[in-house]
């Protein structure tokens, strides 16, 4: 285990060099490590980020009510998953328990993001149960008959009508999840870090389950999804899909918290630094991605002149396979569903999943997919990405 820590921590350190350099790294003979340990958990996330950025809200719960429809479609994703990227909140807890990934990376341009993350971290792993977790997570105290096989609908239901505790069991909470992160893994967090985490836990409390991804931005526009509704999502069948669906769920999402295979990163998705050090680490232990699950980040990246670097070279530089799938959110008018389709990247083809129309249609055909498939003029021959013939 030793020797495997310190490899992983020249890893690190190669990741940086070549985050720097803009050049790629050759892959090495490890593996994705079965634990990081706290330190490694948080150089990891130190050196992997870019500095904070700003977008229109807090974004501390999704507003995509469909995202999880995409699950049925996942499953074809060949067993076992190796590593999952993500952008945003709580979205990411779906696709990994579905997934179920060796390890996590989810990065997102603020660092009030990490907040959150690290928040959840504490709570998954200071909860037993997910009856506990939502607990902690509003404030509320555990209504009376919430037992292990209890449905996502019935927790929700019972913790849509339950009182939020005072205000001095809202302090000892914040200061449990506070001693988690400082105390017990000895994250170096500063004085912005903790009131960082302080202002997402207290949105938590304050707005509890009905809490929605502008409610602590004030006059955001947007689609008001609260969280109640987020996690009651199911298949066309009425199978509940979040990851608060079942103890199981839950139990994997809590063991690869505590194993610290959640990584918090800070970055742009066009930034110079943040994705590029990723793929360098996880070339380094010979680690694939398996899902990236992007959101509708295309639409800001285009906005800030930044697609043609996300596309032709930051993605350029991840460790993708024919496997791999990127997963958006959108819609086709008000169709939703589900498409799937594929791309070529550096010769290997790989499959394109957003999750929110109704029928199989060609990339080419799709504006749902055209993140991908656009040609830009960075994106030079041999250097980003080309349509391919979606298999009959």
């Amino acid at each position: 285990m030793a020797i495997r820590r310190g490899l992983v921590r020249a890893v690190l350190a190669t990741a940086l060099l070549v985050a720097a350099a803009g050049s790629g790294v050759a892959r090495g003979p490890l593996d994705v490590p079965g634990r990081l340990s706290d330190q490694e958990f948080w150089r990891l996330t130190e050196v992997l980020s870019e500095a904070n950025g700003t977008f229109r809200s807090d974004n501390l719960v999704s507003n995509e009510l469909v995202f999880a429809r995409v699950l049925p479609e996942l499953a074809k994703v060949p067993q076992p998953a190796s590593v999952y990227l993500g952008v945003g909140p709580e979205q990411n807890f779906t696709y990994i328990a579905a997934l179920r990934p060796k390890l996590a990376v989810i990065l997102d341009i603020r660092r009030g993001n990490l907040h959150l993350q690290l928040m959840y971290k504490a709570l998954f792993e200071l909860a037993t149960d997910r009856a506990e977790f939502l607990s902690l997570l509003f404030t509320k105290p555990r209504p009376a008959g919430l037992g292990r096989e209890a449905s996502a609908r019935e927790l929700m239901e019972a913790y849509w009508t339950t009182d939020t505790s005072p205000d001095p069991v809202y302090q000892k909470n914040l200061q449990t999840i506070k001693d988690v992160l400082t105390k017990k893994h000895g994250f170096a967090l500063s004085p912005e870090d903790l009131k960082g985490i302080e202002y997402v836990y207290y949105s938590f409390y304050w707005f509890g389950p009905s809490i929605t991804w502008s409610s602590s931005s004030s006059g955001a526009p947007g689609a008001r999804a609260h969280y109640k509704d987020l996690v009651l999502q199911t298949d066309i069948s009425g199978q509940e899909l979040s990851y608060l669906a079942s103890e199981d769920k839950f139990a994997f999402l809590k063991d690869l918290e505590a194993r610290n295979l959640v990584v918090p990163v800070v970055g742009n998705f066009g930034g110079p630094k943040a994705i590029k050090a990723i793929g360098a680490y996880l070339k380094g232990l010979g680690a694939t991605v398996t899902a990236f699950y992007v959101s509708n980040v295309e639409q800001y990246l285009r906005q800030d002149g930044l697609l043609d670097t996300f596309l032709c070279s930051n993605v350029r530089d991840l460790p993708l396979d024919r496997t791999s799938v990127f997963i958006r959110p959108s819609s086709i008018g008000a169709r939703i569903g589900i498409v799937s389709s594929t791309v070529t990247l550096n010769g290997q083809v790989i499959r394109v999943t957003p999750p929110t129309a109704t029928t199989s249609v060609p990339i080419g055909g799709s504006p749902i997919s055209a993140m991908l498939v656009e040609l830009t003029e960075g994106c030079k021959a041999g250097g980003g990405l080309r349509p391919a013939p979606v298999p009959q």
